[in-house]
């Protein structure tokens, strides 16, 4: 008869890749018994943000709207968007990454659009990609470049390109908080206590040798970054990067990444794709297998915030966790 320890590892092998395993100490991210669930296939591309009544917003060109469970068919809800990372803000407001416009605004209650920002220094941005709120209302929000390089109008006091990372107060001013401290910032996420920064760097853009790392940065009180503080949290190496990301209420980060299928510049046998869960000190503790090529991004939702929903190839996913998620709106009572 096999052990408890050794029946426990021969488990979490088959939860995590095949380069780290859970620790005995270590409590499961997943809850026990369940299983991913398709909840949509198509209207998925990116986002995701969750709200009570909405249910589950996603962005894939159009808005889409997932009604929570049983209450609709999943449709567009607001089009032609062009949008990539949503949030919804402490008031219920919805705010979107616009790429397609090179900014970033928000949805006001009467349906008005808000620009919050589309230039610094009277530049336009390259591609606001994914955002994050502090305590103080104060938006983090990254502006990776993709695809051809042409028109990146942001660069530094040398005339560099710059794929950085800004802050936009509530008074709206803007302030360039990374600047080449991460080479193509994408996921952005903030601790609860707004003292930690963490940053997605994926260069997959047919690049061979390019950065996909997971980075941790501490912030100052006023909102700034402490450049030298950036620690690596984790690397994926040569395979697809870290996407987008959510903290749980234990401070756990549940990061969307890795590749099924491999491709030119990526490779797909070690880090598979997935939604892979790191302390809050960069320790891989648990992993999520999800299908499709490309693993985008992550929240959660439902009415105890206990559920994952995962973005991956155009499709929406769920899985049951352990611990409620933490989420600027809703919070839970």
């Amino acid at each position: 008869m096999l052990s408890r320890h050794l029946m426990s590892l021969l488990v979490a092998t088959t939860l995590l890749p095949p380069f780290s395993l859970l620790a005995d100490d270590e409590k499961s991210a997943f809850a026990p018994g369940g299983k991913l669930v398709l909840v949509a296939a198509q209207g998925a591309g990116e986002g995701p943000a969750w709200h009570p009544k909405l249910g589950l917003l996603a962005s894939f060109g159009d808005i889409w709207q997932h009604p929570p469970q049983g209450q609709g068919e999943s449709g567009v809800y607001l089009k032609n968007i062009g949008s990539n990372g949503l949030l919804f803000d402490r008031q219920g407001r919805l705010m979107a990454c616009q790429p397609s416009k090179r900014r970033v605004i928000r949805f006001e209650k009467d349906g008005k659009i808000t620009v919050l920002t589309d230039r610094f220094r009277g530049k336009p941005y390259n591609q606001p990609n994914d955002l994050t709120v502090d305590s103080k209302n104060r938006i983090y929000f990254t502006d990776p470049k993709y695809g051809p390089r042409e028109n990146m109008d942001q660069r530094d006091s040398a005339g560099r390109e710059v794929e950085g990372v800004y802050r936009v107060d509530s008074d709206g001013k803007v302030t360039r908080i990374i600047t080449h401290e991460v080479d193509r910032p994408n996921g952005i996420v903030i601790s609860a206590d707004d003292r930690y920064l963490f940053v997605a760097d994926n260069n997959n853009n047919n690049t061979d040798g390019g950065a996909r790392r997971l980075y941790r940065f501490r912030l100052n009180p006023d909102g700034s970054v402490r450049l030298k503080s950036r620690k690596l949290l984790f690397d994926w190496k040569d395979g697809r990067g870290p996407d987008g990301m959510v903290l749980d209420q234990s401070g756990r980060l549940f990061v969307a990444g890795g590749r099924n299928k491999a491709s030119k510049y990526e490779t797909a046998e070690k880090f598979k794709g997935g939604v892979y869960v790191f302390t809050p000190q960069g320790k891989l503790v648990d992993f999520l297998a999800v299908p499709g090529d490309e693993v985008t991004n992550c929240t959660f939702g439902g009415p105890d915030l206990k559920t994952l929903f995962v973005t991956s190839g155009g499709k929406l996913y769920s899985r049951r966790v352990n611990v409620a998620g933490r989420l600027p709106f809703p919070t839970l009572k």
